[in-house]
């Protein structure tokens, strides 16, 4: 009978130790981290129920009791932004040590192939016209141990986690599979304001942007139409929310400054009137998720390229793409996002892929620095059509964001278009007198509208002094 009672004893003791379940983080959290600066700093996890689980970072420590699901979250006061590294050690019936982490400024990067496009060359990259491949010098440099890298992989569906394998220090091994768009950005800011920077890079080539907003916002939209198709919510026949779920909401609520978005190319193609409200539905449901909506967006309008050229489902004209970037251009607000024109940087129209990464990163940077961060002095965009002004046979058109004044390069302006009543377009003579544009054509004695850069393969010279582009737009009565 002792020995049946000692039996079960030590069963029922193995059986509770074989129960108890380690404390774990979310793989957002590794060594190597950047925690963002001057927002309280959450760390959450799993453990045992009713566990009590003990956090240390710097001089303070918090201790949380896990709830019934084994959850656990503790929040810390805000850090200003340091260079001095310091562990993170979480302690219940395990101990795990996160060591050498910073606090500084974190920013997701995300879109398709040309924000997931990385600083290793791909298979049949061409070099580009002007000036050096800063890509290949930024290779080659040594560790940089201020900028922190966190690269998402590829998931569909719902997750508990995001795939990585953490946080790295920025190097030629972690930097080559890295967003050469999002390195740059953050190479650019770490320059101006002297503080740590972490990047999260989660995105998708081929990707719509769809899949990268909750099924339920979508849902929840009046304007935008959803169809059920099994545990699906489909909009425009594509699946809503599959990469949100696995590689955007399981990084929240990490603290962030805010999102860059590179994405476009795929929903150009099928020619989605719908893109601006879109974008508007999946800024707000970001903010949403991470519970700040200060959060900023800054994006990236999508290159020069022959669409119509393309064997696509729908058959593109040469218009298809500059009706896009206006959808883009109204998609912008301008208190808590920015849009980078980038149609300058293309050297062949055939490539959807255009190089000159660097600089989309630099001028993405300008839109956060300028906004995010104070810098009044900084120029962050190019001449931004305001309103127009009909005068005797011409039209003299007026523009937001001239900087230190607006500057043709080359010998005339290209790509200003003019039209009468029957909105039949025909090139016109453009020229800079002070800080407008003025417009005109012998062929137009009677002129309503202008145009400006409206086709898809628009690489025009228009600028201002700082050498930002000017945003392709046409004007209305």
């Amino acid at each position: 009978m002792m020995f049946k009672q000692f039996f079960w004893l030590v069963l029922l003791a193995c059986l509770s130790i074989q129960s108890y379940a380690d404390v774990t983080l979310p793989r957002v959290f590794s060594s190597h981290m950047v925690f963002q600066q001057q927002k309280p700093i959450l760390i959450w996890g799993k453990a045992s129920p009713n566990e009590t689980v003990t956090i240390r970072l710097k001089n303070s420590e918090r201790r949380v009791v896990a709830k019934q699901d084994g959850t656990w979250q503790v929040k810390f006061p805000a850090q200003q932004a340091s260079f001095e590294s310091f562990d993170v050690i979480i302690s219940g019936g395990n101990t795990i040590r996160l060591s050498d982490v910073l606090v500084g400024e974190v920013w997701l990067c995300s879109g398709q192939s040309n924000m997931e496009y990385t600083m290793q060359l791909r298979k049949g990259y061409k070099a580009p016209a002007k000036g050096k491949d800063r890509t290949l010098e930024e290779l080659a440099k040594p560790e940089n141990r201020n900028i922190r890298l966190l690269l998402v992989g590829r998931k569909k569906g719902h997750a508990p986690d995001v795939e990585t394998i953490g946080w790295q220090r920025c190097n030629s091994e972690s930097l080559a599979s890295f967003s050469a768009a999002g390195y740059f950005f953050g190479k650019e800011l770490l320059e101006t304001l002297r503080v740590p920077i972490g990047l999260i890079s989660s995105s998708w080539g081929g990707s719509r942007i769809e899949p990268w907003t909750p099924a339920s916002a979508y849902e929840k939209s009046a304007d935008i139409q959803t169809v059920k198709k099994g545990s699906n919510t489909l909009v425009d026949n594509a699946v809503a929310g599959e990469m949100f779920e696995g590689m955007i909401r399981p990084l929240a609520p990490f603290a962030l400054r805010g999102f860059l978005w590179y994405q476009g190319e795929s929903n150009v193609m099928f020619e989605d009137a719908l893109y601006g409200r879109k974008q508007k539905v999946l800024i707000d449901a970001w903010r949403k998720l991470w519970k700040d909506q200060q959060l900023s967006f800054h994006y990236v309008q999508i290159a020069p390229y022959s669409y119509s050229r393309r064997k696509d489902k729908m058959q593109h004209t040469t218009e298809t793409l500059p009706w896009f970037w206006e959808i883009q251009t109204k998609a912008m607000d301008p208190k808590r996002s920015g849009m980078v024109v980038i149609t300058d940087l293309v050297d062949d129209l055939s490539d959807i892929h255009p190089s000159y990464k660097w600089e989309v990163g630099r001028r993405l940077a300008l839109w956060a620095l300028a906004k995010d961060y104070a810098q009044n002095n900084i120029v962050f965009s190019g001449p931004l059509y305001k309103r127009n002004h009909i005068q005797e046979g011409r039209i003299a058109l007026e523009f937001d964001h001239i900087g230190s004044g607006l500057i043709c390069q080359g010998e005339q302006l290209t790509w200003f278009e003019i039209a009468g009543a029957d909105k039949s377009f025909v090139p016109a003579e453009a020229r800079i007198e002070g800080n407008k544009v003025i417009v005109s054509s012998t062929a137009v004695p009677r002129p309503l509208y202008v145009r400006f850069a409206w086709s898809e393969q628009a690489r025009p010279n228009f600028f201002n002094h700082e050498g930002l582009p000017a945003v392709p737009f046409r004007t209305y009565k």
